[in-house]
């Protein structure tokens, strides 16, 4: 049974990510948790609240979520009716990343798929604030999708790699059962001015390829650009559907990440973006 959370602000951009964790997962039994957090809506009101007024104010609040929750759930079943999926909706008193990150870990989840940009919806930023910061602290794979990318079946997969990290299993069955469920190829980049591959990065590649079993792998190798141009041609390239990064400490992604503002980063994919945390949890 896959578990997945897709926040929400009731943006259609965020909507978009529900349709896209429909349509990915299909082919699977899946539990769809949608969540919106409400916390920043009570105390950013510029009504003023007394002590008193507040419990009051929360529930009316909550109220108004719970029935637009029930709104979007009537609509994604309308437009995919699938037997095998069940959905269900939370509102949560609280910070978005904090309730993202609790109900990750109480529902042992697999994946949380986010619109790259919100409500807010800033051109400029190649990630809003939200998705920004579930990236960067939610210790679960996230699945961004672009604003009004419209879903096709992820056919090419691409995974740039230095082969140095452990990747965990669990993570790479997610990226496997995804290639499998489409019959994807999964192009592995490897950027380095180095042809020549270590033991170690030999058996880290080997224990990529045991959870991409019966996919079709294809290898290449980048000496002369830097990474983000070397990407950037290979989802040009090879018309790549899904770009695979992991968040790990030094990594090339977290480089991006961690940078002063989000606006100076110089990847802007323009297909859905899965980030693996490598973060274990059995």
């Amino acid at each position: 049974m896959r578990k997945i959370i897709i926040p929400t602000d009731f943006s259609e951009n965020a909507f978009n990510a529900l349709k896209y964790a429909s349509e990915l997962f299909k082919y699977e039994k899946s539990e769809l948790y949608i969540l919106h957090a409400y916390a920043d809506e009570v105390f950013n009101t510029e009504a003023t609240i007394t002590r008193e007024f507040l419990e009051e104010y929360k529930e009316s609040v909550k109220k108004k979520a719970d029935r637009e929750l029930e709104k979007l759930k009537s609509r994604i079943l309308d437009l995919f009716p699938n037997p095998k999926h069940k959905y269900y909706t939370i509102s949560a008193f609280g910070l978005l990343i904090d309730e993202v990150n609790d109900l990750a870990e109480k529902e042992n989840a697999d994946l949380i798929v986010t619109s790259t940009r919100g409500l807010t919806n800033d051109r400029k930023l190649t990630f809003g604030s939200n998705t920004l910061q579930i990236i960067k602290y939610v210790q679960c794979p996230v699945l961004s999708i672009p604003e009004n990318y419209d879903f096709s079946d992820p056919h090419r997969i691409l995974f740039p790699t230095n082969y140095l990290l452990p990747y965990q299993r669990r993570e790479l069955k997610l990226v496997g059962g995804i290639a499998r469920s489409f019959c994807a190829e999964v192009h592995m980049l490897y950027v380095s001015k180095s042809p020549k591959e270590t033991f170690r990065q030999k058996d880290n590649k080997d224990a990529i390829l045991d959870q991409l079993y019966e996919i079709k792998v294809e290898f290449h190798h980048e000496e002369l650009l830097e990474k983000t141009e070397a990407m950037e041609k290979m989802i040009s390239e090879l018309d790549i559907d899904l770009l695979i990064l992991v968040n790990s400490r030094h990594s090339y992604l977290e480089n991006l990440l961690y940078k002063s503002t989000i606006d100076k980063i110089g990847l802007h994919p323009p297909i859905p973006f899965l980030v693996l945390q490598n973060f274990h949890r059995s």
